[in-house]
């Protein structure tokens, strides 16, 4: 069977949903994981041929309506389709990213003036390109990787660090996948990519998921080592004129405990810088 980035995500998409879900009924035993290509055939209304051709990769241009109800059956939400999209070729590629990803003079100097807000600025595969002094406190200098992907699943300590670990390592995968959607064979998510599937079988399996979203407003708990919990809201934007980078500010209302362990972590880093 021919492998295809569109038949992988289909078939990693339907072994995730279960024909209750979807209100079919089921007769005895199933031999699969989620759905058969047969009731997701029936569903989106082509035949079951033509269907296996799609995920045997040997047919390579399904229409808009066959995508969209893809899509429906399969319980995409908008990143899940714009992937599939990108996927079957019927959305335009970005530009090819710079060998060299290199962060905007004036995004350092404005996250510079945060002094009361962590931000990041993420390359494609979750680099970290630029931090202001508050998150590099936060994440404690980064000692395992700066690289946020491999942290997360390489560091023994991320798992006491990130007390909704689960969450948090699924959400990283589901970025990258996008990311990886973005911009195929991209060197940088590859190697990770590549290094993990060796390394954690953790991220194996929630790589072939095939869930594919970007960060969307929500919040973030941590347990740093200095100043205990802390719960913050997660802001994250596309950066401008220059596709794949990503600025992500953790912030705490005024007057939280959050807040309070924020502005005692920038009291001690600053200390610690002048001594």
């Amino acid at each position: 069977m021919t492998a295809s980035p569109l038949g992988d995500y289909l078939r990693g998409r339907r072994a995730q949903l279960t024909p209750e879900a979807l209100g079919l009924p089921v007769y005895g035993r199933r031999r699969v994981v989620g759905l058969r290509r047969e009731e997701v055939a029936m569903l989106t209304g082509v035949s079951v041929d033509y269907y296996v051709r799609l995920e045997q990769g040997r047919e390579v241009s399904p229409s808009p309506q066959v995508l969209d109800s893809l899509g429906e059956v399969l319980r995409l939400d908008d990143d899940g389709r714009q992937h599939l999209y990108r996927l079957a070729g019927l959305s335009p590629r970005p530009a090819s990213p710079a060998a060299v990803e290199e962060v905007d003079s004036s995004l350092l100097e404005l996250m510079l003036s945060w002094r009361d807000s962590p931000a990041l600025v993420l390359g494609r595969a979750f680099d970290v390109l630029a931090s202001n002094p508050l998150a590099e406190a936060l994440f404690g200098g980064f000692p395992f990787s700066r690289n946020l992907t491999r942290a997360t699943f390489l560091d023994p300590a991320a798992r006491t660090f990130y007390p909704d670990w689960h969450g948090v390592a699924e959400n990283t995968v589901a970025g990258l996948r996008l990311a990886d959607g973005l911009t195929p064979g991209n060197p940088a998510i590859r190697a990770v990519v590549d290094e993990l599937r060796v390394k954690s079988p953790d991220f194996v399996r929630m790589w072939d998921q095939h869930d594919a979203r970007g960060k969307r407003l929500t919040s973030k708990r941590f347990l740093h080592p200095e100043v205990g919990h802390l719960e913050l809201r997660v802001h994250a934007f596309d950066v401008r004129g220059v596709p794949g980078q990503e600025l992500v500010v953790y912030h705490a209302p005024a007057g939280s405990p959050a807040a309070e362990a924020l502005a005692l972590l920038g009291t001690i880093a600053a200390t610690r810088a002048v001594g």
